[in-house]
């Protein structure tokens, strides 16, 4: 797909692209957000198990783990 350099762009050739995306958008199916937000959630917690942010690291398995601490002399 070609870069288009809007500023280069008239008027007429402005509008045909906003006509033409809001075509594209009409099209779409639109959801709730309340169904959304309630799919998002259990989609969420069936994966929580295998989440590392949710859990956690291992500390056999983390890589930032500090190798020593810290001594002030």
């Amino acid at each position: 797909m070609p870069i288009i350099n809007v500023d280069d762009l008239t008027d007429k050739d402005k509008a045909v692209m906003e006509v033409t995306q809001l075509k594209i958008e009409v099209k779409l199916e639109r959801w709730l957000t309340s169904k959304c937000c309630e799919e998002i959630k259990e989609y969420i917690q069936a994966g929580e198990e295998e989440d590392i942010l949710f859990k956690g690291i291992a500390e056999d398995k983390n890589p930032f783990k500090e190798k020593g601490g810290c001594v002030i002399c």
